[in-house]
């Protein structure tokens, strides 16, 4: 397997190091240097809690001895997330259900070995790190969890509700578990995870959630509709968790990835539709590069899919000192796909 050591972790690090061990006058600087007063009375400010603060070097990548939870971490996205995390100095507990989900989902379902292989690659960045297989449907083990990680950490400051299944089939042929599942799945398990998880960062007073939606949960997807609704719901999800947990200083975010080259994807029927996404007739068994070079020129920024590691760099940005302020957003990486969408 390629080691996931991409340049720009490298960087990052030596930018958190620079920033802790340079000058203070270099390590935090204010711009705004005019006088902060209306007719000669100040203008009141937001506590140091309640601001991203002064510039500090990589304060947007910088996350370090904090103590995060990704689920759905065996592969894909959430292992990009879990790792590049620990790259930027987190310690992560990996969640997954490692295992079989359901019958309503395409994908091959991730292994206690893909799970232990995140943990491998945390701990090669030389942060603490474990595998914990769980369902995010039973909110009891999660909740178990969140006592656990509380006790042996001592705090939680990450949250990634991430894990996600997708089933691929027509609204009207849907067996009951195509729908039941990948909602109870998919938006109660991301539910579950911040009833959870949220009332350990209420009572300290400071958080972060991140939630997984999809460009599939901002418009409608033919064949898919438990999948997109799940995501649709999501986003509903975030942003009243953002208003309710917001005056608790617990931020909630969503990230919205593109389509991804993950084993959620990377079967015959998803680059069949993404084929027909364009409005080309689609054939039943694509090729990849058949699917790569009719979808890539409609994509302002000319890629068929992105990388997990696409992804996670995001994820860092909303679990940083630098996203004090940042609460109910969503963030779209989609290489520019999101652009033809309102």
């Amino acid at each position: 397997m390629k080691s996931y050591v991409p340049s720009r972790r490298h960087v990052l690090l030596a930018t958190a190091a620079f920033g802790a061990s340079g000058s203070s006058a270099i390590a935090q600087t204010r711009t705004d240097t005019a006088p902060r007063s209306l007719n000669g009375k100040p203008m009141p400010e937001p506590s140091a809690e309640q601001s991203a603060g002064p510039i500090v070097p990589g304060r947007g990548s910088t996350l370090n001895n904090k103590i995060a939870v990704v689920t759905g971490a065996a592969r894909g996205i959430g292992r990009a997330i879990a790792v590049e995390f620990a790259a930027n100095g987190a310690d992560v507990v990996a969640v997954d259900i490692a295992g079989f989900v359901s019958t309503a989902s395409n994908a091959v379902p991730a292994t206690p070995e893909e799970l232990d292989e995140t943990v491998r690659q945390i701990k090669a960045y030389g942060r603490r790190a474990e595998a914990v297989r769980l369902d995010i449907r039973n909110i009891d083990a999660l909740r178990a969890l969140a006592d656990k990680v509380q006790h042996d950490y001592g705090r939680i400051d990450v949250v990634v509700a991430n894990a996600a299944i997708q089933r691929w089939k027509p609204l009207l042929e849907m067996e009951d578990a195509d729908w039941r599942d990948v909602i109870d799945n998919n938006l109660n398990g991301t539910a579950n995870t911040i009833r959870a998880f949220a009332p350990k960062m209420v009572a300290r007073k400071k958080g972060r959630i991140i939630v997984l939606s999809s460009m599939q949960g901002k418009h409608g997807t033919k064949d898919a509709a438990s999948y997109s609704a799940s995501k649709w719901g999501i986003l509903g999800l975030m942003k009243s968790a953002a208003m309710e947990l917001g005056p608790h200083n617990v931020t909630v975010n969503a990230v919205i990835p593109g389509l991804v080259d993950t084993p959620l994807t990377r079967y015959d029927k998803r680059l069949s539709e993404s084929i027909g996404e364009t409005g080309r007739q689609a054939p039943e068994h694509p090729s990849p590069q058949e699917a790569w070079d009719v979808r890539a020129p409609t994509v302002p920024l000319r890629v068929g899919w992105l990388q997990p590691d696409d992804i996670s760099p995001v994820a860092v940005f909303l679990a940083s000192d630098a996203a004090n302020m940042v609460t109910g957003a969503e963030y779209e990486v989609t290489a520019g796909d999101s652009a033809k969408d309102i």
